[in-house]
């Protein structure tokens, strides 16, 4: 496996070079894709970005001015990508079969690529992406840090998670003096919902339940939802969060309805509970206090039973149930 300097040395020989992030892409996978390609520009090299789903409005101003080539790559990486799958489907199979390098940090890392810098002590990946373009030499201008601070603070829950180290802090701050917009990044991250995003809340909200004596929280978001508020999957994000936040749980799942009728699983989880350890189960994967799955095309009321047994024996084998 690969440090910080290996990477480098890799990226200083190529060039049109095409990064790739996850489908269902967050913050921390396009700020680090974003940033990663306004550094690699800024040495004069062609790159090309990929990404199996729309970037989401809120995000699309990390890419707004960069030109991308038009060109067949001669090196394929991902940034913030734990397993090829997770490139989505559409993803041509060439592509994912290409990766050369994997820039992440997720402790359920799956080795895909010909090579990887995995840490899984950083916070966010876009942590990595800037030391990467300190050992590169890249001047890092404003719009460069204001595309790693946003993949920072939004993959940290505005620092908040336990994921936060002082060496995520300093790289804050570094990016702030950088000429980071910090605080309205913030406030468009995490203070700015529309009406459509709060009554969508609202009714998700509407379907909590409980399991395992109170330790469970379960929501639901049906793929009607968005017909009825007018909203996108990705304005739905801050959904994910709500049932852990109340006192006493210990594990929040966010079911959400997909188009094809899958369910998306989305779990977040409070000590001393790991959500990668139940999400691992069920062919996902994360971080302790998050983590994903995916479930076949069943019902939502099929798919809480199936997450709040699932939660239950996790629970009874830590001994809390």
């Amino acid at each position: 496996m690969l440090d910080c300097a290996g990477a480098a040395a890799l990226l200083r020989e190529w060039d049109q070079i095409l990064v790739m992030s996850h489908a269902s892409p967050d913050g921390d996978t396009l700020g680090s894709a974003s940033g990663l390609l306004w550094g690699l520009k800024s040495l004069g090299k062609q790159v090309d970005f990929y990404c199996a789903d729309p970037v989401p409005e809120k995000f699309s101003s990390l890419f707004e001015g960069l030109e991308l080539g038009d060109f067949a790559p001669q090196h394929v990486m991902t940034v913030d990508v734990a397993d090829k799958k997770l490139l989505g489907k559409e993803t041509p199979q060439e592509l994912k079969d290409r990766v050369e390098l994997a820039i992440d940090h997720h402790a359920t890392h799956v080795d895909f690529a010909q090579e990887r810098w995995v840490e899984a002590e950083s916070a966010a990946t876009t942590e990595l992406i800037y030391l990467l373009l300190q050992e590169m030499g890249v001047q890092v201008d404003s719009r460069m840090a204001a595309c790693l601070y946003t993949g920072l603070t939004t993959d940290t829950g505005c620092f908040r998670y336990r994921s936060v180290t002082p060496r995520t802090h300093r790289i804050a701050a570094a990016l702030m003096e950088l000429g980071a917009p910090a605080g309205d990044i913030n406030q468009q991250m995490f203070e700015c919902k529309s009406k459509g995003q709060v009554e969508a809340e609202r009714i998700a909200m509407d379907s909590l339940r409980f399991s395992s004596g109170g330790l469970v929280a379960v929501v639901q978001v049906p793929f009607s939802i968005f017909g009825r508020t007018g909203v996108s999957e990705s304005d739905l994000d801050a959904i994910a969060s709500l049932p852990r936040e109340i006192q006493g749980v210990v594990l929040g799942v966010t079911l959400k309805e997909k188009e094809d009728g899958k369910v998306k699983v989305s779990v977040r989880a409070n000590p001393p509970a790991d959500a990668s350890a139940v999400c691992s189960q069920l062919g996902g994967g994360g971080h302790q206090g998050a983590a994903g799955c995916s479930l076949g095309q069943v019902s939502l009321e099929q798919a809480q039973k199936t997450m709040e047994e699932v939660c239950a024996t996790y629970l009874a084998q830590l001994g809390l149930l």
